[in-house]
């Protein structure tokens, strides 16, 4: 594409490239139809054409603290294009939408929903659900409901809704959206436990939401919620750990054991390529083992001699985390037949960290067996019994009980 190159151009090349790299088993011939449809360049009118059609983000509002997130953003186009093919929508389906953005995600979705179809987004921030409402307005979509409100109340007096997605990062599940998605109804939202997000595509049945499909994404967290923790390790701030509210971690008191950096390293067979993703065995760990957590790390605590050992990934690796020990995904270069590929292990610290680190081995032995087995998620209510524990890992929110199992 030359810089001379006009929008549907553009907006087809984008498209073929979604296309051809799309997850299996998240491909939806209408999305593609909406997608080469519908201007993304019309909801995001500040940015050049070749960043509207780029496959990333758009940041849409920034934050007054130089060092937080944005407020908002318009979605990375592969993310938009596998959350709609989990959503499922069909004409004439009536559908919720918390986070209303540029418009853009609303717009295709009124697209698919045909004209016996709805579409209702919410937005907490004025500003942007006025901007979301003039571009729909200025790109045919004018009957699209843009509401400014939080988007944990949903939009009750358009509900029943048969189709219902968050396009922000959701820790807990708002009551609401419950009592507003109809029994059958489909709701995909980018999921947030133990320090990571799925965007999980969720069928409502009578008693819960049972998980379809399951897709790595990243979204800016939803405001209101707070059962996320972070908290620093070390006096230099350069180790960092994020964690959930119902888990007993205590930074601090991980100081002493990665001070003295007593390290217990353990190598697997387990071997990946340089592009493989790792992220199916952060999911099996948070499934099996509830110590699992994220851990950041920055250069300047693994080089030198005296440094902790390189995680995986420095800035979101997996970790398992109890009391004055912790234990962390790692991988060093090997020579092999095939290409230069990657041993995985762990590095262990403190009094427990050589168990920790056998526990986390063994959750990457299981992964390196079948790499493309994903857990079911099943949603209840808050308070639900849910029978055995043994039939998955149980993790309480104040308005959901998630049942995590392989």
């Amino acid at each position: 594409m030359t810089k001379h190159s006009i929008p549907h151009e553009l907006r087809n090349h984008l498209v073929d490239q979604i296309v051809k790299a799309s997850p299996p088993g998240l491909y939806d011939t209408r999305v593609e139809e909406a997608m080469r449809a519908v201007p993304r360049h019309d909801f995001i009118p500040r940015a050049s054409l070749e960043l509207a059609y780029a496959n990333q983000a758009v940041t849409i509002k920034d934050n007054p603290d130089p060092d937080a997130l944005p407020l908002s953003c318009a979605s990375q186009p592969d993310v938009v294009f596998f959350m709609l093919a989990q959503l499922g929508i069909q004409p004439g389906d009536n559908i919720l939408e918390a986070g209303a953005g540029t418009g853009y995600n609303a717009a295709l979705m009124r697209y698919l929903t045909g004209p016996a179809g709805s579409v209702t987004t919410l937005d907490y921030h004025e500003d942007v659900a006025a901007h979301a409402r003039q571009r729909l307005d200025a790109t045919g979509f004018g009957d699209v409901r843009v509401l400014t409100r939080d988007g944990a109340l949903g939009a009750p007096e358009y509900a029943p809704y048969d189709r219902l997605i968050a396009t922000v990062g959701v820790w807990d599940l708002p009551a609401s959206w419950w009592e507003q998605l109809a029994v059958g109804g489909r709701m995909v939202l980018p999921l947030r436990w133990r320090g990571l997000t799925r965007s999980v595509g969720f069928v409502r049945e009578t008693d819960r939401l049972r998980s379809e499909s399951l897709a790595t994404c990243g979204f800016l967290p939803m405001i209101g919620q707070d059962g996320e923790r972070e908290g620093y390790v070390d006096e230099s701030r350069l180790v960092k750990l994020y964690w959930d509210a119902d888990q007993p971690i205590h930074p601090l008191s991980l100081r002493r054991s990665l001070a003295e950096a007593e390290e217990h390293l353990l190598w697997t067979d387990v071997v990946v390529a340089p592009e493989e993703p790792l992220d199916g065995i952060w999911l099996r760990l948070s499934a099996l083992d509830p110590a699992t957590c994220r851990i950041t790390v920055r250069p300047e605590a693994f080089t030198g001699t005296a440094g902790l050992h390189r995680p995986a990934v420095p800035a979101l690796s997996p970790a398992l985390v109890e009391g004055d020990s912790l234990a962390y995904l790692v991988l060093e270069p090997v020579d092999v037949r095939s290409g230069k590929r990657y041993r995985l292990g762990a590095a262990g610290y403190g009094p427990a960290g050589q168990g920790l680190a056998e526990r986390l081995s063994v959750q990457l032995r299981a992964w390196g067996n079948d790499r493309t087995l994903l857990p079911s998620i099943a949603a209840y209510p808050s308070g639900t019994p849910t029978g055995n524990p043994t039939d998955g890992q149980i993790i309480d929110k104040p308005s959901v009980r998630l049942v995590i199992a392989y």
